[in-house]
């Protein structure tokens, strides 16, 4: 499929892109909202396939790399568009009201992405493969999760093995997403085999670089279309291919930050699409002559949508205005922040499709209706166990009793 009949696409009657969390340079919104739009056209008219049958949205990825979507967060002078964090989360909030698979892989990927582009810059061979990124629109898959550590991301059992000129890798990877669809795969891992745990690093590592051997299926409640299986990844590359910058820099700096933002991005999205929906039901019973008893959940609803929306634009502002500052990105009420914005979008997010279901009743519960809310909960469900919320909080407890507590509203 060509960008020019992508751009030709007609949208269908499914509303995917309303006012989003940000207001951007309108030249710049304008270009990406619309190029977005055109994807988000695309994943809802295979949505409920995706989840039906688990499989990965091919037609919605494919119109994104002909949209030029994937290499957005790379700068101007290494062939991308040197989109701001804000325009790529607006991105995976409108593919969310479409398709949460979708708007989760486009997420997962410009995380890496944003981790390669931060930290990549001013290695020779980082820099060639942005460039390559954006020419060849590649998907870089993340693999951060691994055998008995499970969702800790800051420890790592297997090593980088030197052999010569040669680096390996033979991992146990819990989960990769999409991994057997991506171009690349940018995963971390002990320094060496004399490191500790923690001593970490994070490689890419191009797709004639490595081999999957899956070890787990995935037939999960939502979130099918992420083909988040387990898998054995052995993997074979040159040492310029580890980024230069240790692990645990990128995941306090970047990491982080950008997952939780854009992450947060998606649910909002799902939860939006699924506000949407309860507001159809409800203009449907009010031109009957009368409004159904779960009036107060549609309000309810909107409020929940609202404050989510205001959570994530407020916390965007934030990273943004201290994005070239790695002292104020390690302080500890920032690192406070930003995973308590995981935390609290993710919770938020599930309230408002739930209050979205109780508001439609019956309709919303059946899957065979227009205004179903089934498959948005399913995968909004997912948002808590994702990087597990019990596991932040419970690694915050010293941070937090070491924060002060704010003088003021704004302080």
């Amino acid at each position: 499929m060509t960008v020019h009949n992508l751009m030709r696409l007609t949208e269908p009657e499914v509303e995917v892109t309303p006012a989003g969390l940000f207001e951007a340079p309108r030249a710049i919104a304008d270009d990406f909202t619309e190029r977005a739009a055109r994807v988000a056209a695309v994943a809802v008219l295979h949505a409920e396939e995706v989840d039906r049958d688990g499989r990965f949205p091919i037609e919605a990825i494919t119109a994104a790399k002909a949209l030029g979507l994937m290499g957005l967060l790379a700068p101007r002078s290494l062939g991308g568009e040197g989109a701001s964090l804000s325009e790529v989360s607006e991105i995976c909030y409108t593919l969310g009201r479409a398709c949460a698979s979708t708007a989760m892989i486009y997420a997962m990927h410009q995380v890496k992405a944003a981790c390669v582009v931060r930290h990549g810059v001013g290695s020779a061979w980082h820099e060639a493969f942005i460039r390559r990124m954006v020419r060849d629109q590649l998907l870089l898959a993340s693999s951060t999760t691994e055998g008995a550590g499970g969702g800790n991301v800051r420890s790592s059992e297997a090593p980088i093995e030197r052999d010569g000129g040669h680096i390996h890798l033979e991992r146990a990877a819990s989960v990769i997403s999409y991994g057997v669809e991506a171009d690349a795969v940018v995963t971390t891992a002990r320094r060496a085999a004399d490191a500790t745990a923690s001593d970490q690093v994070l490689t890419v590592f191009l797709r004639s670089d490595y081999t999957l051997e899956r070890t787990l299926s995935w037939d999960t409640l939502g979130m099918r279309g992420t083909c988040s299986a387990g898998f054995s990844l052995k993997a074979v590359g040159s040492p310029e291919q580890i980024l230069p910058v240790p692990y645990g820099v990128i995941h306090s700096q970047t990491m982080v930050p950008t997952s939780h933002l854009m992450w947060a991005g998606n649910w909002a999205g799902i939860a939006a699409g699924a506000v949407e929906r309860a507001k159809k039901f409800m203009r449907k019973a009010s031109r009957a002559g009368a409004l159904p008893p779960g009036v107060p959940h549609f309000t309810q609803s909107l409020a929940n949508l609202r404050s989510l929306r205001a959570l994530i634009a407020a916390t965007l502002s934030r990273y943004e205005a201290i994005a070239q500052d790695p002292k104020a990105l390690s302080a500890i009420d920032f690192q406070i922040a930003i995973n308590l914005l995981k935390v609290d979008a993710s919770e938020l997010a599930v309230q408002t499709v739930m209050n979205a279901m109780r508001a439609t009743g019956l309709s919303g519960y059946r899957n065979d209706s227009d205004v179903s809310i089934g498959r948005s909960l399913r995968d909004i469900l997912s948002s808590p166990i994702m990087i597990n919320n019990d596991r932040i909080l419970s690694s915050l407890t010293n941070s937090t009793i070491l924060s002060d507590i704010p003088s003021s509203i704004r302080d």
